[in-house]
């Protein structure tokens, strides 16, 4: 577990963490939508380059390999089982099992476009405080309010959810430490005794997790948080040129790589 830092926040003030939150959350989505269209391998080295160059400017291309250890593992998952289980040209075979060349090359593709999701999406929270990511969300639903969405409780959910991701981590790597030092095998094959060691991590897992929201609440409720209540900003969000820089070429860059792919 030690290590993954999805979820976590790195201050600093590179270009990417002075763009507004707005702005940088409108092209995560951009730019996480276009995972879903890249579908050659130059496209996917171009788009791991690109991802890899944000890293660099947004100076935190010290996580990059970090955040990746989580997708290392989704990439064999989903290799394996398309291999497997997708009909096709026959490549060699594991045993009596044969593997397709459909299921590797889908597997791979599967597995790339959930590391970049991966990627990208703990690059957002990387470069952005809790409470401008918070802010940018609120002002970014503040529309759909009309239609009854509670946008300031559902944009402090979402950050809260983000942010409790590290600590969950952590929290369970010390158990899994603990457990250890007192004899646990979290590695055996055996898997009875797996399920025991397993029950001994989860029973204390989700003891802590509920004693930390517990906690939370009660941290809300003694600053005087109300469901509801409109609440005012210490700053106040603005876009600035850099920001419409930005997203224009965002938008530009986006518009003629689909034009150039389909038309």
């Amino acid at each position: 577990m030690e290590g993954i830092v999805f979820g976590q926040y790195v201050p600093g003030s590179s270009l990417l963490h002075r763009l507004d939150p707005r702005t940088k959350i409108i092209v995560s989505a951009i730019l996480l939508w276009l995972v879903f269209v890249v579908e050659t391998p130059a496209e996917f080295t171009a788009y791991g380059l690109f991802i890899l160059f944000l890293y660099i400017i947004g100076g935190v291309a010290g996580s990059f390999l970090k955040v990746m250890k989580p997708g290392l593992f989704l990439i064999i998952i989903t290799l394996v089982l398309n291999m497997f289980f997708t009909p096709g040209e026959t490549m060699f075979s594991i045993g009596p099992v044969p593997v397709s060349r459909t299921g590797l090359e889908n597997g791979l593709i599967l597995g790339l476009k959930i590391v970049y999701l991966i990627l990208l999406s703990s690059l957002v929270t990387l470069v952005t405080s809790p409470v401008r990511m918070t802010d940018g969300l609120e002002q970014l639903m503040k529309p759909f309010k009309r239609v009854g969405l509670p946008a300031s409780e559902l944009a402090m959910m979402i950050n809260i959810a983000l942010r409790f991701i590290p600590t969950f981590w952590e929290e369970t790597d010390k158990i899994i430490k603990a457990q250890k030092s007192r004899g646990a095998d979290f590695e055996s094959w055996h898997l009875q005794k797996r399920a025991k060691y397993m029950t001994a991590l989860l029973v204390p897992l989700f003891v802590s997790s509920f004693r930390k929201a517990d906690e939370l609440a009660m941290a809300m409720e003694s600053r005087g948080y109300v469901v509801g209540m409109e609440r005012t900003s210490l700053h106040k969000l603005e876009f600035r040129p850099l920001d419409f820089l930005v997203l224009a070429l965002t938008v530009t860059i986006t518009g003629a790589f689909v034009m150039y792919k389909y038309f």
